[in-house]
């Protein structure tokens, strides 16, 4: 369970000058216009055969250097050492892994030529053992060195000659149907960059224009218009048929280029981001490309889209259904505790904000009666009100208030982890304060979240609240949901009552 009972400090407290905190943000005058949701959009997806076809002719060239090269390995008898159904089960995979099926900008055999050299050894090597202990001859290995180096050098020339002959015929196809591309940012970096790809046609982009909310003045010979800021974005995705979008730092409005890459992504294009530090070209990892000398990053998909999503969900049904049942009775002994407390009406609704920005009712054991819907919609916290009785002050510094949003969990309304969910009113006031506060709405909210447990809770900073929950989206994964429920059941150990 979370253990964020955000707080605000009793009136006539000092608030740090060194943070901006909810209760200044509250102290602001409101504004008219509303939260930002972000809404979501229809997918502007590339046709299925453009997008597997190069990964499909490289699997099909290891496959068939694997056959190849394993016929040279044969024992006295004539009958092959090593078969294709040994090393492939290993080699594939190890290729995946290492971003050797992933489509770049940058096409390179002889680039690839170390990582393909080194997943073969290991393969072979793990094919040689196998087969070694299978057949029970542990000197199998050993009795033929040099038909299993002769193998090793044919598989990597083979599968290095291969990718060679994959990559000529998709520079030939770049060249003859370039995809059309939008560059973020109109600034000198995007100017060049823009001149780069519509000179070299074999990364397969072609220009068509510009998006900065507020650009620059363009060089005189520029030849590809500015269409407008972000909210030309989806208009111009579809009216091109945009699939790759390239994101250039040096925009007038730095912070309306971000996001418009976050809705690139959420449009289904993939983007590409070319920084204006040349240093980010030594950063290692498959995801590290280059454009004509460009150090170039290809961002990953978003959360929503990553493969690993449905097995969340699928996580959050099954806990969220296992704690109801197991916890039972200690949900029918709190019952009746608020009930003897507080009188009638055991469970506490309010409206929360999640995915996109919609709202939901989100369900809590009753720790206090607000005077009116008014206070409960837009008092921020109540931890230290004297109103509350001792049962209440239990269940709040045991987070045991909260085990009913398992039932939001099981019906979608939340995830186990994730931002946490807010009020309508505070989403309103955060939202016009930092503009990366809507950004949080791209995934379900959770009972805890990567900001909760890095101490974020009660009176903090919302700016930093903000931050770590776009962390938390941006680098979402499985086991990263894993080490936050295992943070969270530790917190819960040492409960503050915040």
């Amino acid at each position: 369970m979370t253990i964020d009972h955000e707080s605000v400090p009793r009136s006539g407290r000092p608030l740090p000058n060194s943070r901006r905190t909810a209760a200044a943000i509250l102290d602001r005058p409101a504004r008219t216009s509303q939260p930002r949701a972000s809404a979501a959009v229809g997918r502007h997806r590339r046709p299925l055969r453009s997008r597997i076809a190069v990964p499909s002719g490289l699997l099909a060239v290891d496959t068939l250097a694997v056959c190849a090269a394993t016929g040279f390995t044969a024992d006295r008898t004539g009958r092959p050492l090593l078969g294709a159904v040994a090393v492939l089960p290993l080699l594939l995979p190890l290729n995946l892994t290492a971003g050797l099926y992933r489509t770049r900008l940058t096409v390179s055999a002889l680039d690839e030529l170390p990582v393909l050299a080194t997943r073969a050894t290991v393969a072979l090597a793990f094919a040689v053992t196998l087969s070694a202990c299978l057949d029970g001859l542990p000197d199998a290995a050993a009795a033929h060195p040099l038909r299993l180096l002769a193998t090793l050098a044919a598989l990597i020339l083979l599968a290095a000659a291969g990718r060679a002959l994959v990559y000529r015929l998709l520079r030939r196809a770049r060249c003859r149907r370039p995809s059309p591309v939008l560059v973020l940012g109109a600034g000198r970096l995007g100017q060049r960059v823009a001149a780069a790809l519509t000179e070299h046609r074999e990364y397969g982009l072609r220009p068509v224009g510009y998006l900065d909310h507020a650009p620059v003045l363009l060089a005189p010979d520029a030849k590809l218009p500015v269409l407008g800021g972000r909210e030309v974005l989806e208009r111009e995705v579809r009216r091109h048929r945009i699939h790759h979008v390239v994101a250039t730092e040096g925009a007038a409005d730095a912070a309306e280029t971000a996001a418009a890459l976050r809705e690139a992504a959420r449009l289904g294009c993939q983007v590409w981001l070319v920084p204006a530090l040349r240093e980010y070209g030594s950063l290692a990892g498959s995801d590290r490309d280059q454009l004509w000398g460009f150090p170039c990053l290809k961002l990953g998909r978003p959360a929503l889209r990553r493969r690993g999503w449905p097995a969340k969900r699928a996580l959050d049904i099954l806990a969220a259904g296992l704690g109801l049942v197991t916890l039972a009775p200690v949900l029918a002994a709190c019952a009746l505790a608020v009930r003897f407390d507080t009188g009638p009406g055991v469970l506490f609704r309010q409206q929360r904000t999640g995915l996109d920005g919609r709202s939901f009712t989100l369900l809590k054991f009753r720790t206090l009666r607000p005077s009116n819907e008014y206070e409960s919609a837009t008092r921020w916290n109540i931890a230290q009100d004297h109103r509350m009785g001792a049962v209440g002050r239990l269940l709040r510094r045991s987070s045991l208030d909260e085990l009913p949003q398992l039932w939001n969990v099981l019906r979608g309304d939340m995830s186990l982890v994730g931002p946490r969910p807010e009020r309508p009113y505070f989403v309103l006031r955060f939202g016009q304060a930092y503009p990366e506060y809507a950004d949080r709405h791209r995934v379900p909210v959770g009972l805890t979240g990567l900001a909760q447990v890095n101490g974020l809770r009660g009176d903090t900073s919302i700016e930093d609240r903000a931050r770590f929950d776009n962390r938390y989206i941006e680098n979402w994964s499985l086991w990263q949901d894993t080490k936050i429920l295992l943070r969270t059941a530790a917190l819960m150990l040492h409960p503050d009552g915040s």
